[in-house]
């Protein structure tokens, strides 16, 4: 099965899409590859700081919550990060030419749209962030933007 590009799964656009491709995705989890570049928003001195990890976290579960989405047939919707519980993170840098493998799982789904996700960032020596996410999605999104509750 051939994933879908990455930015179609999110409602953010141009360098504020800051994960590169989703590796994998069921029905519980994705995976998704960011390559840590001089270019990448938020680099400064060769590494971005590691306080961004909570951003490719979110957008993970922005794309993971996109691609069930489009299963439906539904459009993506903007989601809000609510907070984090144990950001554990081991470096406070992720260096230019990094490969950081972002993993998402959810572990609660409510009817009204909330949800908490089980999360990591991996390089190739392993474990350098885990956290736990919760996120809230309402089906009324552009209600909320805009102000109204009805």
């Amino acid at each position: 099965m051939k994933l879908p590009d990455i930015r179609a799964l999110l409602p953010h656009s141009g360098p504020m899409v800051l994960l590169d491709h989703v590796v994998a995705v069921d029905a519980d989890s994705l995976c998704a590859q960011v390559r840590v570049r001089e270019d990448s928003l938020f680099c400064i001195d060769g590494a971005v700081g590691a306080w961004v990890g909570l951003e490719y976290m979110a957008q993970a579960i922005g794309a993971y919550a996109g691609y069930r989405a489009r299963l439906r047939g539904e459009p993506v919707r903007i989601g809000y990060l609510l907070g984090t519980r144990h950001y554990d993170c081991k470096s406070p840098r992720f260096a230019v030419g990094s490969l950081l493998t972002v993993h998402v799982k959810r572990v609660l789904q409510s009817a009204d749209g909330l949800a908490s996700f089980d999360c990591r960032i991996d390089d190739e020596s392993g474990t350098l962030v885990s956290a736990n996410l919760t996120v809230f999605q309402s089906a009324d999104g552009d209600k909320l933007l805009n102000g109204s509750s009805t």
